[in-house]
């Protein structure tokens, strides 16, 4: 398919893909944001929103089960780009902050750990962040996300027990956070920004996907591009961040672009190459077939990275 054909693909999907295809294709915002609104009434997140308890929650828990539960359901919800206002999304984040937020100031779904989980706590505040929760405790959350930075700019969920090295799921977790929450709270963010930018340059020092020492794929699940990511890395994810985050391409992602390159099937389209197995409301798209998600998040990385 040419360029133009594939966008009209992409354009022919669900509310949250053609929206998000017309901020790509340079649309005007007013036709961007009515398109978006769109997301309620139809479509993925519209039968997502309808499956929604009347407590507030999904599928009766905050964190499990996968991925049914409260906060994999806001996450993809966040994806899909479901305006902020929607009152049962802010009743979710309410149960998330209220529940969760814990002495440390981070966030603890589980009684039996004694510390907030890093991974959980990235994830929650790019959550309330994209959803515009103002709670004083979100920015504790911000804070406590700082302390756990690690000496080589990333975070590990496994540094209490000892990790000495930072893990690619737990760093794009908190960089999805901290990129949510500098929109949240503009000008204020000179700490949240410059972690980011450590962040970055650990990644970039692994290639997006190789160890720093030996040159060789640290997982070759990274490699697989999935949507719903859940809480995993891989590497269309992580450089989809990098484009959102703004951050000027840099030599050192050339190799992982021209991974996502690689990817892309004779008709133009990226497929959908991985799922995370778990429990589910409904799928989206199959594994194997193409996939407007990854063609859409491709195009835009590599229009980033070129500079288009």
């Amino acid at each position: 398919m040419s360029d133009k054909c594939i966008l009209d693909w992409l354009l022919a999907g669900d509310p949250s893909i053609r929206w998000q295809t017309l901020d790509l294709t340079g649309a005007d915002k007013k036709r961007i944001e009515s398109e978006r609104r769109m997301t309620v009434k139809s479509g993925w997140a519209a039968r997502l929103l309808s499956l929604q308890d009347p407590d507030g929650r999904w599928a009766g828990g905050l964190y499990s089960p996968k991925w049914k539960s409260t906060t994999y359901t806001l996450l993809l919800l966040r994806d899909l780009g479901v305006p902020a206002e929607n009152p049962g999304i802010r009743l979710a984040c309410r149960l998330l902050l209220d529940n969760g937020f814990y002495r440390d100031g981070g966030i603890n779904f589980s009684p039996a750990q004694k510390r907030s989980e890093t991974c959980v706590t990235g994830m929650v505040l790019s959550i309330l962040a994209c959803f515009g929760f103002r709670d004083d405790r979100v920015r504790q959350l911000a804070g406590y996300l700082l302390m756990e930075q690690m000496p080589d700019g990333g975070w590990n969920c496994q540094r209490h027990r000892g990790a000495k090295h930072s893990s690619f799921h737990t760093t794009l977790n908190v960089l999805e956070g901290f990129l949510h929450y500098e929109r949240l709270l503009p000008g204020g963010g000179g700490r949240i920004a410059r972690a980011q930018a450590e962040a970055r340059e650990f990644l970039r020092a692994h290639r997006h996907y190789r160890s720093h020492r030996t040159g060789e794929i640290v997982d070759e699940r990274m490699t697989r591009f999935s949507f719903p990511p859940r809480w995993h890395y891989d590497v269309l994810r992580g450089l989809d961040y990098f484009q959102a985050s703004g951050a000027k391409p840099d030599p050192l992602d050339r190799d992982a672009v021209e991974l996502v390159r690689r990817k892309r099937s004779a008709d133009g389209t990226w497929p959908l190459q991985n799922r995370h197995s778990g429990k589910t409301f409904f799928e989206m798209e199959k594994a194997g077939r193409p996939s407007r998600w990854n063609t859409l998040r491709a195009l835009r990385v590599i229009r980033w990275y070129e500079g288009a």
